[in-house]
């Protein structure tokens, strides 16, 4: 897997149990080799004209660029939001062994 093609996928979640849903989800359906999990983090935020805020949790998924689509289908399954967060972030570089790691516990389409 080349470097570009590796991304790490950011997720913000209204609720643990959410995040651990997507997580658990994404690798054993091999859409993602890995999630991390933090939080709660505190969110403030501007929703229908008003600045909110709220606690939330934070999930990363290391996948492959290729799988952006597949990563949004299985977080709008589990998600509440109405618009939920979903940020690709490329990676510049990786170790070339995690790299191969990933490559080889994910799959595309």
């Amino acid at each position: 897997m080349a470097t570009q093609d590796l991304t790490l996928y950011r997720i913000t979640c209204p609720r643990q149990r959410v995040a651990r849903a997507i997580a658990d989800d994404a690798v054993e359906s091999r859409i993602a080799a890995c999630a991390n999990i933090e939080g709660p983090m505190a969110s403030t935020y501007r929703w229908k004209g008003v600045v909110e805020q709220a606690f939330e949790f934070i999930v990363w998924l290391k996948a492959p660029a290729a799988n952006f689509a597949r990563i949004e289908a299985l977080v709008a399954k589990h998600h509440p939001y109405d618009v939920p967060a979903i940020v690709a972030l490329g990676i510049t570089n990786v170790n070339a062994p995690y790299a191969a790691w990933v490559e080889d516990n994910t799959d595309t389409e």
